[in-house]
């Protein structure tokens, strides 16, 4: 998986490109936490490029929430493709993740 990133403010956006699976979860929690540990509150997932999502990813996904609840943070979940909607809502985690169709617009709703 490979992983970008972009500041603005208390915001993160994360650009996930690959697999969100066992083999790459390691990587995106060493990322966000090096984050969480400045002064960033929030996260932008871009996921318009991750292929599918295994159960490890989802955990990872769900543990990244709770880190930033505990900062009074929000996760965003951008450009998710319909395979990767499949797997959350067969999962019944569908509700869990607030979803945009684009990055701009997820970014648009954590910066008001």
């Amino acid at each position: 998986m490979k992983i970008t990133h972009e500041q603005y403010d208390h915001l993160t956006v994360l650009t996930l490109q690959g697999e969100l699976n066992a083999d790459s979860v390691d990587e995106l929690r060493k990322n966000a936490l090096q984050h969480l540990g400045g002064k960033t509150r929030d996260f932008v997932l871009d996921v318009s490029d991750v292929e599918t999502v295994d159960s490890q990813g989802l955990e990872t996904l769900l543990w990244l929430q709770e880190q930033c609840g505990e900062k009074l943070g929000q996760v965003r979940l951008a450009g998710v493709t319909a395979n990767v909607e499949k797997i959350l809502y067969v999962t019944r985690l569908l509700p869990r993740f607030d979803r945009h169709p684009d990055l701009e617009s997820a970014v648009k709703s954590l910066r008001i």
